[in-house]
């Protein structure tokens, strides 16, 4: 299915973007995959773990989701997107909440509506477990962002773009995963229980 096809994933260069982009290799062909972005350094670490001479098909693109107009740009001749861009911190969104909505409401709304100009043929959006019946901001802007991709349907036919949401929970080893956080008190205990 992705053979000889162009993938575009926003925050490509986070735990899923460079986990993707990893199988996607091993098991396709793609014509293009482009890496879609705002951390210049992410990008530059990522280029070192798939360089150019190997994977001649990566493409990196900075850019903000917030950014309808670099959409515009980066989305051109895509034929699939996986949208992982998101502020995914619980804390960090609490703090400062109009970011949240930028990111995680306004730029899902940049990405349905350049998608659907620009032809795109699907669009799966990353979402979370606490998008369901949500307790924090967070995983209110992530509901309504999945609400949002899956209207985009209603926007269009049905030979044209297809949205989809896909919801997972924590993963083990990600930046921000909280498994180290509930690891470090148990550590702690089992230092002070061996001295």
């Amino acid at each position: 299915m992705l053979n000889d096809k162009t993938i575009l994933i926003t925050g490509g260069t986070g735990s899923f973007g460079k986990k993707c982009t990893e199988i996607i290799l091993k098991k396709y062909k793609p014509k293009k995959i482009i890496i879609f972005s705002r951390d210049e350094l992410k990008q530059f670490e990522m280029a070192q773990q798939f360089p150019d001479s190997k994977y001649p098909c990566i493409r990196f693109f900075i850019g903000d989701v917030r950014d309808k107009e670099r959409l515009y740009r980066a989305f051109n001749k895509v034929d699939y997107i996986i949208h992982a861009a998101a502020l995914k911190q619980v804390p960090a969104a609490e703090y400062n909440p109009f970011e949240a909505v930028k990111t995680n409401i306004l730029g899902a709304e940049n990405v349905i509506n350049v998608a659907i100009d620009k032809g795109v043929k699907k669009v799966i959006t990353l979402s979370t477990d606490k998008a369901a019946n949500p307790i924090n901001l967070y995983g209110a802007t992530k509901l309504c962002s999945d609400k949002l991709f899956i209207a985009g349907n209603a926007y269009v036919g049905r030979e044209e773009t297809i949205f989809s949401v896909v919801r997972y929970g924590n993963v083990v080893g990600s930046r921000g995963s909280v498994i180290p956080l509930f690891l470090k008190p148990i550590f702690n205990t089992c230092k002070k229980i061996i001295k």
